[in-house]
C-alpha cells in the first residue's frame, strides 16, 4: 500500500538526525512511497549538502522554508528546481496530508 510520509526537519547537516531524516526518505522512496520533506530552521542548511540534493532529484517532494534561508544566510540563488521555497502554510497542509509525519527538532 503507497502511503504519504511526512518528514520535518530543524537540525543542521552536523546533527545526526539529518543523516537518520535523509535514510528515512529514501528507504521510503525506494519502497514506493510520497514522501514530503520540510526543511525549516536549522534544517534549511542541508538544502546545498549533496545527500539531500541527491533526495530532491529521487522523488522526494522537498521544500525549504523561505524565511529560514534568510534567517540562517543560506543563498538560494542556485537553488535546485525541484526543492521549492515556500512558508508554513505549506507545512501545514503536509502536516495534513501525510500520515505518518514525523518531526526532528
Amino acid at each position: 500500500m503507497k502511503r504519504k510520509l511526512g518528514l520535518l526537519l530543524a537540525l543542521p547537516p552536523s546533527d545526526p538526525s539529518a543523516t537518520m531524516v535523509h535514510g528515512l526518505a529514501q528507504a521510503a522512496i525506494e519502497a514506493g512511497h510520497e514522501v514530503y520533506l520540510y526543511l525549516i530552521d536549522e534544517g534549511v542548511k542541508n538544502i546545498g549538502s549533496p545527500p539531500y540534493q541527491q533526495l530532491a532529484t529521487s522523488g522526494v517532494k522537498m521544500f525549504a522554508c523561505a524565511y529560514g534561508c534568510q534567517q540562517h544566510h543560506v543563498s538560494t540563488a542556485n537553488l535546485n528546481p525541484a526543492i521549492s521555497l515556500s512558508g508554513l502554510v505549506v507545512l501545514s497542509g503536509i502536516i495534513d496530508a501525510c500520515e505518518p509525519f514525523l518531526s526532528f527538532t
